[in-house]
């Protein structure tokens, strides 16, 4: 038994319980240092998601402290750092848990050669998904390209039991010096919208369980014929602890098949989900550039339009078709946009405006505090008509015609927008209070009048499409 310490290197798996690194950090019985590093990957985030992983940082530093252990941060490309840290506590080795989209990918691969190069321990172990995306293959040895057979092919694979938190973790004889959270200024780029965001966050891993316990005692069974109507908290809400490992995908899974052997209605749609985030990953993995080139190489020539006035206004919530400014709000005001909502935005941004899907990938990337580079990618692809398992070009979702399906009583718009009630409620006034003052929005001003109708927006659009096939 080795007594110099490990470095076990936190990212996005910031919980104690189902953390495959943790449990062979505990079983090897070593010292073991956690560290986290704002390195140039994590720098790279968009304003929401590098706030977000700040405050897990924050929750998981207790969780640590609960154990006797501290959570040491540092600044700089991670190679450096990791070298640093190894000189001055004689550490053995690194360890962290994978990683899957294509910068940390790179950086990983550098990290693992140069540290065995110098002799070092560098392991790497799962735990972000389910099943590692290379190990899911067709008959013929393949990738998958359409989720339906993924999903039976998923669903035939065993998933193993959750691990429990270790009990104990040996410290270091020594704590190398650490860097300030608050130094980091993570929340800088979100201004004055932090305050109004960090209302709707559950955050660590103590309040993701909790989330789970209560979406699996009270919503669950309702999941499946209620998760559409954005209006309803019908939804489990834990992507946004997924996105930091604040909860493993073994615990969701494991906790769904127990729900579907007791005959819980809806648990199924819930599994489903699940393997969607799962087929994401797949994707990304065998084509690392789907949140950059169109999945589809016939696409590269469709007349996209780059940013405009009518993008500036749907990113602002003001294109004047009320489902679609909900939607755009909510995204500024929680930090999530329901599910129904991200669609028919996505929609509207690329076919009633057709405007480049890389647009709206960016703007979800920089304002959704649940964001992942797979799930954020293949969703808008897929809306688009570009991406793998896409729905037609020619299937372009009505906001009105969805308003009324899935919002028939108006609630969610009500809910968000303040030119619909009066007074208006507290989440319709805080997109006010959250929106950047260089934008001037007025809480008393008009409605704006629509960017596009509807039906012409839609003609335009299937116009294009055929002349992109012709």
């Amino acid at each position: 038994m080795s007594e110099a310490p490990l470095i076990l290197w936190f990212r996005r798996d910031l919980r104690l319980a189902d953390q495959p690194m943790l449990a062979a950090a505990a079983a090897s019985g070593r010292p073991v240092i956690p560290v986290a590093i704002l390195d140039e990957v994590m720098a790279g985030l968009g304003a929401a998601p590098r706030w977000r992983w700040g405050l897990a940082l924050e929750a998981f530093a207790a969780r640590l402290a609960g154990l006797g252990l501290r959570l040491i941060l540092r600044r700089g490309p991670a190679l450096a750092v990791l070298e640093r840290l190894v000189a001055e506590t004689g550490a053995a080795g690194v360890w962290w848990s994978r990683l899957y989209d294509p910068d940390s990918v790179a950086r990983d691969r550098a990290v693992k050669a140069a540290l065995r190069g110098r002799g070092l321990e560098a392991r790497s172990f799962p735990g972000f998904l389910l099943h590692e995306p290379w190990t899911v293959q067709t008959g013929q040895g393949g990738c998958y390209r359409v989720f339906t057979p993924y999903w039976r092919a998923l669903r035939a694979l065993p998933v193993a039991n959750s691990l429990p938190p270790p009990r104990a973790l040996a410290p270091p004889p020594r704590w190398p010096g650490s860097e300030a959270l608050a130094d980091w200024r993570l929340d800088r780029a979100m201004d004055r919208g932090a305050a109004v965001v960090r209302a709707h966050l559950c955050l660590g891993e103590v309040a993701a369980a909790d989330r789970l316990a209560a979406f699996l005692a009270e919503r669950i069974g309702s999941y499946a014929a209620r998760r559409d109507f954005p209006a309803e908290a019908a939804g489990s809400g834990l992507a946004e602890n997924l996105a930091q490992g604040e909860i493993g995908p073994r615990q969701l899974w494991n906790a769904g098949i127990l729900a579907l052997e007791q005959g819980v209605t809806g648990t199924e749609t819930f599994l489903r989900e699940l393997a969607w985030r799962e087929f994401s990953y797949h994707l990304l993995h065998h084509f690392p550039e789907l949140g950059t080139r169109n999945w589809r190489a016939e696409w590269d020539g469709f007349p996209w339009q780059g940013d405009s006035e009518a993008a500036e206004r749907w990113r602002r919530g003001m294109t004047g078709e009320p489902f679609v400014d909900a939607g755009m709000r909510e995204l500024y005001v929680t930090g999530r946009m329901h599910n129904r909502l991200r669609m028919v935005t996505a929609s509207y941004l690329t076919k009633h405006l057709l405007t480049d899907w890389r647009l709206g990938l960016a703007w979800f990337e920089d304002c959704l505090i649940d964001w992942d580079p797979a799930a954020n990618a293949m969703g808008w692809q897929w809306v688009a008509g570009s991406g793998p398992d896409a729905a037609p070009y020619f299937r372009i979702f009505n906001p009105a015609s969805q308003a009324e399906k899935f919002d028939p009583e108006g609630g969610y718009r009500r809910r968000f927008l303040a030119e619909f009630s009066a007074p208006p409620g507290p989440e319709a006034r805080a997109f006010f209070a959250a929106a950047p003052r260089a934008w001037r929005l007025d809480p008393a001003a008009a409605y704006p009048a629509p960017v596009v109708g509807l039906a012409a927006g839609r003609a335009r659009a299937l116009a294009a499409y055929a002349q992109r096939r012709g």
